[in-house]
C-alpha cells in the first residue's frame, strides 16, 4: 500500500516539477536587464553628453537586438479601463506592445498608423497600448485608439506597480515598442519614427506605417506573409 501511495505521489508531482523546470529554464527580460542595462546606460549617457546622437541610437539598437531580443517578457500586471487587473500573458496572440504617457508626445502620424495596422492585423496580433498614468487621464486618451487596441495602464501614484514601472518604463524610456511572439519571447524592440517639424502629417503617417508594418510582418507574422507571397501571382 505504501509503495502504491509513493508511486501515485511521484506520478502526480513529476509533471509539475518538469513544468516548473521548463519555466525556470527561460531567460527573462528582467534577467537580461539586470545583467546588461548598467553597461548600456554608461555608454549611452557618454554618447548623449558628447552630443553623439547617432552613436546613442546605434548603442540602443545593439543593446536591444543583442542583449534583450530572444529573452521572454515577464508576465507583468496592468489595469484595464474598467479598473480590472490584466496580465500580459492574458493576450494569447503575438503581441504589439507600446508604452506612452500623457506627457509623452507620440511621433507625428504614429497613432493613425497603429490604428490602421490594428484593423489589418487584429486576427493575428494583439495590439496593446500601455500608459503610465492615472485611470481618469488614460480614459480620455484612449479615445485616440481604435477599438481593436487594448488600452491598459499603471498608475504610479498608487505605489503598487513599482516593479513593472522600473522594468518597463525606467529601463528603456518611452515611447518604446516591444514585439512579442505568441509565447511572449521578445523578437524586436524599436523606437518611434520621429519626423522633423517641417514634415507634413501624411508623410509622417506613411513613414510610421511602413516602419511599423515592416516590423510586424517580419517579427510577428512572418509565416502568414510567406504564404501570402507564395499565392500572389506576378504579371
Amino acid at each position: 500500500m505504501k509503495r502504491l501511495l509513493l508511486l501515485l505521489t511521484l506520478l502526480f508531482i513529476t509533471p509539475h516539477l518538469f513544468a516548473q523546470q521548463d519555466l525556470d529554464d527561460k531567460y527573462y527580460f528582467t534577467e537580461a536587464l539586470f545583467e546588461h542595462l548598467s553597461d548600456y546606460n554608461k555608454k549611452a549617457d557618454a554618447a548623449f553628453r558628447a552630443n553623439k546622437y547617432e552613436e546613442a541610437q546605434e548603442l540602443f539598437e545593439e543593446f536591444t537586438s543583442e542583449q534583450l531580443a530572444g529573452s521572454y517578457m515577464n508576465n507583468f500586471k496592468f489595469k484595464n479601463l474598467r479598473n480590472r487587473e490584466v496580465e500580459l500573458y492574458d493576450f494569447n496572440k503575438p503581441t504589439f506592445l507600446i508604452t506612452y504617457a500623457s506627457w509623452c508626445i507620440p511621433a507625428k502620424g504614429e497613432i493613425p498608423a497603429i490604428n490602421k495596422l490594428a484593423k489589418e492585423y487584429s486576427d493575428k496580433v494583439d495590439f496593446v497600448v500601455l500608459f503610465w498614468d492615472k485611470r481618469k487621464t488614460v480614459k480620455k486618451l484612449s479615445d485616440q485608439f481604435d477599438s481593436e487596441i487594448s488600452v491598459v495602464y499603471v498608475d504610479e501614484s498608487e505605489n503598487n506597480g513599482g516593479y513593472v514601472v522600473k522594468q518597463l518604463k525606467h529601463s528603456l524610456g518611452l515611447p518604446t515598442c516591444f514585439l512579442l511572439s505568441e509565447d511572449k519571447r521578445i523578437t524586436s524592440i524599436r523606437r518611434s519614427v520621429f519626423s522633423g517639424p517641417a514634415t507634413d502629417l501624411e508623410t509622417a503617417y506613411q513613414k510610421n506605417y511602413i516602419a511599423l508594418e515592416t516590423s510586424i510582418s517580419k517579427n510577428l507574422v512572418p509565416e502568414y506573409d510567406e504564404v501570402y507571397a507564395d499565392n500572389v501571382s506576378v504579371d
